[in-house]
């Protein structure tokens, strides 16, 4: 039996939250929609585990992944988790619940993105709930 880990969904046009997954590729590959990608932009020990074709795919972006300046480094297409992962081991872990919740608040709202002569731009919004609507 396969051990679940515990990481933090994030979807476009939602609010991110924990799930739980099973710790196999396969399980992973189907959160994501695809092959997997690692891709680790932070100081601490987590990665972004993305689709790695979600660009080319024409998945749906997602969010930004931005430098301590506020510049966009990247922009993330389609569905991705973030899982914990510490140097020394070399399968993804639960995120520990300080982590889960600084990530959660930092991928806290979804963005819309435009093009911009000075190149993309990201605008947060509050996404409209079923509970919100008439």
């Amino acid at each position: 039996m396969n051990e679940k880990i515990t990481v933090l969904l994030v979807e476009p046009g939602k609010y991110p939250k924990p799930i739980e997954i099973e710790d196999t590729l396969e399980a992973m590959q189907e959160v994501v929609g695809g092959d997997i990608e690692e891709y680790m932009p932070f100081d601490d020990e987590v990665a972004i585990i993305c689709n790695e074709e979600g660009k080319m795919n024409g998945s749906e972006l997602n969010r930004a992944v931005y430098s301590k300046d506020k510049q966009i480094l990247d922009v993330i297409a389609g569905k991705f988790f973030i899982a914990y992962a510490p140097f020394e081991s070399e399968s993804f872990l639960s995120m520990p619940k300080d982590l889960m919740k600084k990530y959660e608040d930092k991928f806290r709202y979804p963005e819309k993105f435009y093009k911009t002569p000075a190149g993309v731009e990201a605008k947060a919004y509050k996404p409209v709930s079923k509970d919100m609507e008439r």
